[in-house]
């Protein structure tokens, strides 16, 4: 199903004389990946059938690991592998990430082309090599400018919807928010919580959007709300203790209703209950 090459962990990653290529060729796996225990790239065959591709269509860093990173990963998961699925899934990651690298690239140097672009619509005289200079300095400016505005409105948001969610329930608290009064947090949100949260997050991320589902932790247990908000919950989890995991539903009256569950992965055996939880949010 998935041919995987392991170099050592200090060895650069690279595609020329190794094994994977020729593997790839005479095999009937439609995934190879080749890793150094620390960068993770995924191939397959968009380019040409049954001919491994030169570039990865997903790579990912366990130092620097981000969110949209385990969304992927968690497609090759034994309880929702599908070939086909993740193929198609494949080639909007490939040409996605082969455009953030334009995009980024353009951002940090923009090129006369991609200055000329944008001139051209707001000026309407010849753009000389002298208007150049100045505006390739404008549109760098004014892509730093529009980055700047959507951090600062997205943290705006987050600390109103933080402020209501405290007025709501001054029990909970955020994910790694620190009483500021004690010099040590009461709250500590642990690995396998976060994990936990990843799992219902992938589960549901086909029903709603993901930006919609929001966790809170408190000293009893780490709450997965929709919106942030303390009134649409849609799960519990009670991993405090490790010989004790406990996975919570609620009721039409806000009854909990608990699960004792062995590992995390079974949270996927709940999937329709999660699902069918927040169809009254949606």
């Amino acid at each position: 199903i998935i041919l995987i090459e392991c170099k050592h962990w200090k060895q650069e990653l690279s595609l020329h004389d190794n094994q994977l290529l020729r593997y790839f060729h005479v095999s009937k796996a439609k995934f190879g990946v080749l890793t150094n225990g620390i960068i993770y790239k995924f191939y397959t065959d968009l380019v040409e059938q049954n001919k491994m591709d030169e570039k990865p269509f997903l790579e990912i860093d366990l130092e620097n690991l981000k969110e949209a990173s385990i969304e992927e990963l968690k497609k090759f998961h034994k309880s929702y592998f599908d070939v086909d699925y993740i193929l198609t899934c494949a080639a909007e990651l490939k040409f996605t990430s082969e455009l953030m690298a334009q995009l980024v690239k353009e951002f940090n140097s923009p090129s006369p082309e991609f200055v000329k672009l944008f001139a051209k619509r707001v000026y309407e005289g010849m753009i000389t090599p002298k208007l150049l200079d100045q505006f390739t300095t404008l549109v760098k400016k004014s892509i730093a400018n529009h980055i700047n505005n959507t951090i600062s409105d997205r943290l705006n948001i987050a600390l109103k919807n933080d402020n209501e969610g405290v007025k709501q329930d001054q029990t909970a608290q955020p994910i790694d928010q620190v009483d500021i009064q004690n010099a040590e947090p009461k709250i500590v949100t642990s690995d396998i919580e976060k994990e936990g949260f990843f799992i219902i997050k992938s589960i549901l991320r086909k029903n709603v959007d993901p930006e919609r589902i929001t966790c809170r932790d408190s000293q009893t247990y780490f709450a997965v709300l929709i919106d942030n908000n303390n009134r649409k919950p849609i799960c519990r989890l009670y991993f405090n203790n490790p010989e004790n995991k406990q996975f919570a539903l609620l009721d039409e009256n806000k009854k909990e209703i608990k699960y004792k569950i062995q590992s995390i992965d079974e949270l996927y055996i709940y999937s329709d209950a999660l699902i069918k939880a927040i169809e009254k949010y949606t």
